[in-house]
């Protein structure tokens, strides 16, 4: 989904426009401008059109990879189970995050400044909390679940379970997300230029006046989101590594370990990153040089959509599926 504004991107409509939205206006405010226009990282404007072929690849893999996962996983019934049906999810998150978003980054990053329409930047960014949100849950609803993280008590046993859990998820990641741009939209802003590839925290850059209810409850979506995520997968985690040693034999305890070990991978992706572009964001305004934390939040943006779907295709159903698919193998048949 890419929001450019048909007809800015060449001639001389586009060179007034940016040149406008570049002049300073010391005394004007906005509260409902027609656009914003993203520049991208300052600082690297040499290097935005290399990063575009690092980024680049990496969207087409978050595309072709999520894709795939969720035709392998529709087409199979074998794999219609409470962990392969969690990944799915995952992979319809990551796929709604990249569509929403990575057109438009990679445009700015490759051809530079792009205005994007003040609606659908508020859109933009709705999205991207939301479906973050969406994959945070996903990601805690795998760790709490006996395919993947608790080999003795499942929770999730029903292709129904995962459905009620998904809907629960999408509905959670809604109610505490749409404050966020609403805030935003009753603020009023001194520019109309941002220093992003796409629209997440520019109102904290723009608004005029204090940005203290912006910040607070940007800093209490973090802490709804990944806070409470990574507590309820740590207490997962203990509880399954006690499990795991208390198995009887060596080659079980191998087997269960392989088995979370793409989950772990899977977390890793997501909040290490996450974590710390959201801590120098709030945090570091001071120590971490912008151009580094608008980079940061790209790779973040980007990355664990590209990984989520090799990792997803290390679980030993998922691979022998794309295996026998790409490789032309001889079907079984599937009731």
């Amino acid at each position: 989904m890419d929001f450019q504004i048909v007809g800015f991107s060449s001639g001389k409509s586009f060179q007034r426009m940016l040149t406008k939205a570049e002049a300073p206006q010391p005394n004007s405010t906005f509260p409902h401008p027609a656009f914003f226009l993203l520049t991208g990282i300052p600082g690297l404007e040499g290097a935005q059109a290399w990063l575009t072929r690092v980024f680049g690849p990496m969207y087409l893999l978050a595309l072709l990879g999520n894709g795939t996962m969720l035709a392998v996983v529709q087409e199979d019934s074998t794999l219609h189970q409470p962990m392969f049906l969690l990944l799915a999810t995952l992979a319809a998150a990551d796929l709604g995050l990249a569509i929403s978003t990575a057109p438009g980054l990679l445009a700015v990053l490759w051809l530079g400044p792009r205005p994007i329409p003040y609606a659908a930047c508020l859109v933009q960014m709705f999205f991207v909390h939301a479906l973050t949100a969406v994959e945070s849950g996903v990601l805690l609803a795998m760790a709490c679940d006996h395919a993947v993280g608790r080999p003795l008590h499942p929770i999730l046993v029903t292709k129904a379970h995962v459905g009620y859990t998904a809907l629960a998820l999408v509905l959670k990641a809604v109610a505490i997300v749409v404050p966020f741009p609403l805030l935003v939209a009753s603020e009023h802003f001194r520019a109309k230029t941002t220093d992003r590839a796409y629209c997440a925290h520019m109102a904290m850059e723009l608004v005029v006046g204090t940005t203290r209810a912006d910040n607070l409850y940007g800093l209490a979506l973090s802490l709804a989101m990944s806070g409470v995520a990574i507590l309820g997968i740590t207490g997962s985690y203990g509880f399954t590594a006690h499990t795991l040693l208390r198995l009887p034999t060596k080659e079980a305890r191998a087997k269960a370990f392989g088995t979370c070990s793409s989950h772990i991978c899977a977390i890793l992706a997501f909040y290490v990153p996450g974590l710390f572009s959201s801590l120098t964001h709030h945090f570091g305004h001071h120590t971490v040089p912008k151009p580094m934390h608008i980079l940061l939040s790209n790779i973040y943006l980007l990355l664990p959509l590209a990984l989520n779907p090799l990792i997803g295709a290390r679980t030993k159903q998922i691979g022998d599926e794309l295996l026998e698919t790409f490789t032309f193998g001889k079907k079984k048949k599937k009731f």
